[in-house]
């Protein structure tokens, strides 16, 4: 199948990433996922959303190269935001996220989130994380460098971010307490 053909098919509830030729529809989100993804494109957005330095989507999906993603938080520096003729926020997003978040559903395997991620940063992103609820950990990919690993048995331990974050110091502490009710 091709990227064209995917495309044209109708959409999926959850959501379906195209990958190499494969439809590999998203599970659907539970509760610790949900209040995550939420809560941290607020996070996010209180940040750099005013300043006009990015900007947090969830569940966007994103155009790289012949794939179609759809990461579980998206976040494109300003000059990367796709703007139609109408200047605003365009439909399609055509480019990988500069920072792409996956948090990890119950039932999801690691091997299938982190081609995911391999993916967008062989085109462009500049920092990928895969959070792990259950594990309490972060995983954080960057291009040609080795994956590191954040768990909360060290929970003052300040998460790496991508400069456009303006210097936040997040803690994985920090990150999941944002489950906290």
């Amino acid at each position: 199948m091709t990227l064209e053909a995917f495309l044209a098919l109708p959409e999926t509830e959850p959501a379906s990433d195209f990958i190499n030729g494969q439809i590999i529809q998203k599970p659907m989100p539970q509760g610790k996922h949900s209040c995550l993804r939420g809560n941290f494109v607020n996070v996010i957005n209180n940040i750099v959303e005013s300043n006009k330095t990015a900007c947090a989507f969830p569940e966007l999906q994103c155009i790289c190269g012949t794939n179609a993603i759809v990461p579980d938080i998206s976040v494109f520096t300003w000059e990367h935001l796709p703007i139609d003729d109408d200047e605003e926020i365009a439909n399609v997003f055509e480019t990988a996220p500069d920072w792409m978040i996956e948090i990890l559903s119950p039932g999801q395997r690691y091997a299938k989130v982190i081609r995911k991620i391999q993916c967008c940063l062989q085109h462009g992103t500049d920092m990928g994380w895969l959070i792990d609820p259950n594990d309490r950990a972060v995983l954080i990919h960057r291009p040609q460098k080795a994956v590191q690993v954040i768990l909360i048995d060290e929970p003052d331990i300040v998460l790496p971010m991508p400069d456009f974050m303006g210097g936040l110091s997040y803690t994985i502490k920090d990150l999941f307490n944002l489950l906290k009710a």
